[in-house]
């Protein structure tokens, strides 16, 4: 177990509210500096899960009480280029469990916070690096973004259309393939350190875990049951039974009725008596029983399809908005979104028993406050 104070019984709040000292994360105690897209994601997290995340930002930055994530943290500006600001990074540093950062490799080096600097004065400090390309490789020093890094990993080639590959918003490579694994490394790294005494450095590299999400698709097709290109496989729209179709009302609906099962569910209730729909395997099959398909939804409304459809087995869902989303009678009893300061956002996930993770408000913060009550707080 890590060697840090939980609390046994925590309080009980409303999902959303200020709560402090909850979530399975409690005690711990993490310097982040301030970047975009995936490192910022990732402190989130670990701040929903109850670790006190200090962001140190640029002088002259306004923390946004609306950031979705950059919820959960206080702020403390700070000018890296002043050597007395390094000095205080550092004081801070030296009490805490773990750093986040974003930066082009090297950078941290030429401001005297890299690795060799920051784990000689805390040798425990779990070091968490995200960067696109990782901290070396030919490409490691130029720039790019999440399309990019899932480009070469095969993951933008095998999703679109069969005409072109469609970017898939940037879930895969910033915070899939990114803040997620690093949050993995981080959390691995302070459970390792826990037994050890010893700190380390966590290379997290977008293009690294976008490349590990493909793992099952590696898998498939070893086995021969994956063919390279889009719109020819059961899981990238190839098939008939899964994917998503228009409705009467312009509204989408997605099926994804793969096992027997819940095929012969789909059949029942869509009213496919047609023979052919009896080669649900059959990838030759596939382009004409789609068609069919396209017709036969179209023919009523998502709200139709919903009645007839949502809650069985056969593995459908309406295709919402995110404003949508918000209001399905699922997501509302699940509490899966919450308010905060007018702006809603989904809650912290995933769910814990005995410690819950809450959105949390800190307040603002002075540097040499924080430093003091972290050197007195142990």
């Amino acid at each position: 177990m890590l060697d840090k104070p939980a609390e046994e019984k925590p309080e009980e709040k409303p999902e959303g509210s200020s709560v402090r000292n909850s979530g399975p994360l409690s005690g711990f105690r993490i310097v982040e500096f301030a970047g975009i897209g995936p490192g910022p994601f990732a402190c989130m997290l670990l701040a929903d899960m109850g670790a006190e995340v200090v962001t140190l930002d640029r002088v002259g930055a306004r923390k946004s009480m609306k950031s979705v994530a950059g919820r959960g943290r206080k702020v403390i500006e700070l000018d890296l280029k002043d050597k007395a600001a390094i000095a205080q990074a550092l004081d801070l540093l030296a009490n805490a469990d773990a750093l986040v950062e974003g930066f082009r490799p090297g950078v941290m080096e030429r401001l005297g916070l890299g690795p060799d600097v920051v784990l000689a004065r805390n040798p425990k400090l779990v070091y968490g690096r995200m960067t696109g390309w990782g901290q070396e490789g030919p490409l490691a020093n130029a720039a790019g973004h999440d399309i990019n890094y899932i480009s070469i990993t095969g993951a933008l080639a095998a999703i679109g259309t069969k005409e072109a590959p469609v970017p898939p918003l940037n879930l895969v490579g910033d915070f899939g393939g990114g803040a997620l694994y690093l949050v993995v490394g981080v959390l691995a790294a302070l459970l390792e350190a826990s037994r050890s005494g010893k700190g380390q450095v966590v290379d997290a590299a977008m293009c690294d875990g976008a490349a590990s999400l493909m793992s099952f698709f590696f898998d498939m097709t070893a086995m021969g049951r994956w063919t390279e290109g889009r719109n020819q496989n059961f899981l990238d729209g190839g098939a008939h039974f899964y994917g998503v179709y228009e409705c009467a009302c312009g509204h989408f609906v997605s099926i994804g009725s793969i096992e027997p099962q819940f095929y012969a569910l789909l059949r029942q209730h869509a009213g496919l008596t047609d023979a052919d729909f009896d080669a649900q395997m059959d990838r030759k099959a596939w382009p004409a029983l789609k068609e069919k398909l396209k017709t036969v939804f179209k023919s009523k409304t998502r709200e139709d399809w919903c009645k007839i459809m949502e809650g069985t087995d056969i593995c459908f869902a309406p295709v919402l908005t995110m404003s949508e989303a918000t209001e399905h009678p699922h997501m509302v009893a699940r509490k899966v979104f919450v308010e905060r300061h007018g702006v809603k956002q989904p809650a912290p996930a995933p769910r814990f028993s005995r410690t819950p993770s809450t959105v949390r408000e800190p307040e603002g913060a002075e540097i040499g406050a924080v430093t003091k009550a972290w050197t007195t707080g142990r």
